[in-house]
This record gives C-alpha cells, structure tokens and sequence, in this order.
C-alpha cells in the first residue's frame, strides 16, 4: 500500500514533538538539580530559574501529548488511543513504548503538582519528596528514546541523547553530596545541644490559677 504525504507528516510532527519535549525535560531536570546541589548562591537568580523550571515543564507536557496525539494520525503504526495510553498495548517495540507512556505520566503527575503545592493542598516536605521522582521521569523517557526512536539507531542521536545524561548525573551527585553534608550539620547542632532535665521543665512549665 503507498503510503500518502500526509502519513508522513504525522510521523514528523509526532518525532519532532517528542524531540524537543525530551529536550526540555532535560533541561527543567538540570535546573532542578542545580538549584537543588546548592551551587547557586545569588537568590535573585535562584528565583529566576523557578520560573524557567516551571514554564519548561509545562511546555514539555504539553509537546509529550502532541507526540501521543499525532501518533494517531501515523497509518503505520496505527496505535489507537489504547495504545498511546495503555503501557505493552502497542505491538510497536512494546517495552520501550511502555516506559515513554510512564515517564508522561509521572511528567504530567510531578508538574501540575507545583500548583497542588501553591494553593496549599499538600505541604512543601511532601512535595519535595514527590518531587525527586522528576528524575526517574527523566530516565524514563531518555530510554524510550533511544528504544522506541525511529532514528535512534542512528549514532550522533544516540550518542547525543546519553551525552546529555552525563550532567544530569554530576548535579545529582552533588546535590546527594550536599543533602548529606547538610543532615550531618543538623545531627552535629541537635547532639550539641543541651537537654533540660525534667525538674528544670517543671519549674519552667507555667502555673495555672
């Protein structure tokens, strides 16, 4: 069967959608741990960056659904919408489509949370834990990449795609570094602090009349 320019087109839009939304995943990713490693030292620059942060991650969302969505056009492939999003539904590499389907989801799930987080539905400790998971969206959708990509085979894209691994891992190293030299800092004040002992609690607690 010939196959139609437009079949061509849907495969296009839904590859360069997917590019460029892995792209900016890698970025908010970067930001995110810079921010977090305690490199940073200027506040103006740090809140800056929140804001790129967040409009970078909301862009990429919004490009992951253009890839998901234009699939449906592709008469090749021909997933259906069970197949964009349903994991192992697609007969197309089924585990490497899989693990793209859940790095959108917990893309989806760990951006819009940072509105959950301004009007206050959950608190910023819960957030923050929830948060750490951004990173294995990330590895997610760079496996899905270089698995599931049409062109991945390719060496330059495959070489390009890990190479931008590589300073996603050193600010994640050193932002383990720094949360761990910081609850050391935090045990050392805590142990150094005085006790009061109970007789002392007493005679502070107040009186009731």
């Amino acid at each position: 069967m010939s196959r139609r320019p437009l079949d061509y087109a849907w495969w296009l839009a839904s590859r360069a959608s997917g590019t460029v939304a892995l792209v900016l995943v890698t970025a908010s990713v970067l930001i995110g741990l810079l921010m977090a490693s305690g490199v940073l030292k200027r506040p103006g620059l740090k809140r800056n960056l929140i804001a790129v942060h967040e409009h970078t991650a909301l862009v990429a969302l919004v490009l992951i659904a253009v890839h998901g969505i234009t699939l449906l056009g592709d008469r090749t492939l021909n997933p259906g919408p069970i197949g964009i999003l349903v994991p192992l539904a697609t007969p197309y590499r089924p585990s490497y489509t899989a693990l793209g389907i859940l790095s959108g989801y917990l893309v989806a799930a760990l951006g819009l949370s940072f509105y959950v987080r301004k009007w206050k539905w959950i608190g910023g400790k819960r957030w923050r834990q929830m948060h750490r998971a951004t990173v294995l969206a990330y590895l997610l959708g760079v496996a899905h990449a270089i698995g599931a990509g049409s062109d991945a085979s390719t060496p330059a894209v495959r070489f390009g795609v890990v190479a931008s691994t590589l300073p996603a891992a050193a600010l994640y190293l050193i932002r383990n570094r720094a949360r761990t030299s910081t609850s050391a800092r935090r045990a050392a004040v805590q142990a150094k602090t005085p006790v009061a002992s109970s007789a002392e609690l007493v005679s502070a607690a107040p009186v009731e009349v």
